[in-house]
């Protein structure tokens, strides 16, 4: 019998560190602070643990521009308390995975440095993606970054401009050019080698880019929406920047690397990555044979309507790729939380996390999530620290609404720190900190353990296949199966009654936990407002 890897099936804990927990009173988060509460980590029944990026950076996009990849920043700690945490987390069975971000980094990286002063004989000075301006002096063509604006940045040192797909103070490194690719290479062996059990890659279609820097096509203005309006990047479709098809070879290069530390005695490695666009993609770059070995997209994460559509529309999409494992998050650092997001409070909360941990995949728990937390919508422009809220005030506050610190006790501040936060602990969180819903035996965060408990208990859930059930709305269902064992899987998205009929229900055990109120009845179903079932089939 052949064992599935640790990470297929795994819940893998997203930790964003400078919001998690303050362990020495300076009002961000640190390395230190996640040790200090690896005991509740533990007691969720996660398998590993994600940190946002830890390396040195200058924080203009809170680093995810970074200036040193072998070091960690002090506002973090040591090397020494990260490899501590490693430790301590493998004591208790955790693996502990890194961000990476190798697509680009800090303009104040040596390598950048080296790459702009050195001249165009210089030895790094294809590093990065260079490129002569057009006759009239503006940028090489029409690529457009994601924060606004061209995507390149003039540099008068060259008289050229670099290539930025995020800020100007983030150049795209040239992973075309093989001494830059082995540099990057290098930094996953780095960490693999302190113990790390693996990464998540930021933004993965963008590691290559068209030599030929040909222009990005119109989105159509006929299929132009709101969100093509809001993001201006997004009224080009990104074929020439990033999504390149040899990004697939190159991403395989990237998991045979990791791969190869697999006989050093730590157990196997997991990379996956993160890909903005279609989720043809997140299939595409990710199979049993080549690339990644897992992905996700932004397809749920962007969802806001308790659509059951979506969901069998996102799964029939990567049912395309045989043998495909996606990973499922419906909430990071990036998206608005999930509660807020398809409203309805505690009880959606609960039906979107019954949802994620019942769905085929590797699941993506982002910090706070098991405790239902709402977004922080009341930062006001003074509070916001992301460049993306800095950017689009007022039609949106950026991504600091769900960056705000964990609160783990009623105590000032959340008790998250001593000191005033880096961001505002959220009033919108009071009454709902860890300490709070610890001590109480029906709270989401009590549900949550007992839904972690059931997907590990039962492999169907863990490592199953999945078939989704066509059914009208607002009612989604499929089944997990492995072997004999059948799950039935059966979501209300409403906020009113609804009915599910099926045959195989009958004589089916009807599975703790659950979240609303539901019965059934022969072969059907009655689904309460926002209920969730999990019934073993005879």
């Amino acid at each position: 019998m052949v064992t599935a890897p640790w990470w297929k099936g795994a819940v893998v804990y997203h930790v964003y560190v400078r919001s998690f927990f303050d362990s020495d009173g300076d009002g961000h988060g640190d390395l230190k602070g996640v040790l200090a509460k690896l005991d509740y980590i533990e007691s969720l029944g996660v398998d590993a643990v994600w940190l946002s990026p830890i390396h040195p950076s200058p924080n203009r996009d809170w680093g995810y521009d970074i200036s040193d990849y072998e070091g960690v920043h002090p506002d973090y700690g040591t090397l020494g308390d990260l490899e501590a945490l490693v430790a301590a987390a493998h004591a208790r069975g955790l693996k502990v995975m890194l961000d990476e971000v190798l697509a680009h980094t800090s303009d104040e990286h040596p390598w950048f440095a080296d790459s702009r002063d050195g001249g165009a004989d210089g030895e790094k000075a294809d590093w990065y993606v260079w490129a002569d301006p057009a006759e009239d002096g503006t940028a090489p063509n029409n690529w457009l970054s994601v924060f606004g604006g061209p995507a390149w940045a003039y540099q008068p040192a060259r008289r050229q401009h670099y290539h930025h797909k995020f800020l100007r103070q983030q150049p795209k490194l040239n992973w075309r050019q093989p001494n830059a690719q082995e540099a990057a290479l290098k930094v996953l062996d780095f960490w693999l080698a302190k113990g790390i059990d693996g990464f998540r890659l930021d933004v993965a279609g963008t590691f290559l880019h068209d030599d030929a820097l040909t222009d990005n096509p119109a989105v159509p203005p006929a299929e132009r929406t709101r969100h093509h309006w809001s993001h201006a990047s997004e009224m080009q479709r990104h074929l020439h920047d990033s999504n390149l098809p040899q990004n697939i070879p190159l991403l395989d290069v990237i998991r045979r690397r990791v791969d190869a530390h697999n006989g050093d005695g730590q157990g196997e490695r997991f990379v996956f990555g993160e890909f903005s666009e279609e989720e043809e993609r997140c299939g595409a770059y990710c199979t049993p044979q080549d690339g990644l070995h897992s992905a996700y997209t932004f397809v749920l994460l962007h969802a806001r309507k308790l659509a059951a559509q979506v969901f069998r529309e996102h799964y029939e999409t990567l049912g395309r790729f045989p043998g495909h494992w996606p990973c499922i998050s419906l909430c990071n650092h990036d998206i608005a939380r999930t509660a807020s997001r398809f409203g309805g409070g505690e009880d959606v909360a609960r039906l979107m996390l019954a949802l994620l941990l019942s769905l085929k995949g590797t699941t993506l728990l982002y910090q706070g999530e098991e405790l239902g937390l709402p977004e922080a919508r009341s930062l006001t422009r003074e509070e916001i620290r992301d460049p993306v809220g800095d950017l689009y005030w007022p039609i949106s506050k950026g991504r600091d609404g769900s960056r705000t610190p964990m609160p783990w006790t009623e105590d000032p501040n959340l008790g998250f720190s001593t000191a005033k936060p880096w961001l505002p602990a959220a009033p919108e969180h009071a009454g709902l900190s860890a300490a709070s819903q610890d001590a109480d035996p029906v709270s989401t965060l009590a549900f949550s353990r007992a839904m972690i408990a059931l997907r590990k208990a039962t492999p169907a859930l863990t490592t199953g296949e999945i078939e989704m059930i066509t059914t009208p709305e607002p009612v989604l269902a499929f089944i997990r199966y492995e072997g004999a064992t059948r799950i039935a899987c059966v979501f209300n998205m409403s906020a009113a009654p609804a009915i599910f009929g099926d045959e195989r229900l009958a004589g089916g055990e009807i599975l703790t936990p659950s979240t609303g109120e539901a019965t059934l009845d022969g072969a059907a179903l009655h689904l309460g407002p926002h209920a969730a079932r999990f019934l073993r089939l005879a």
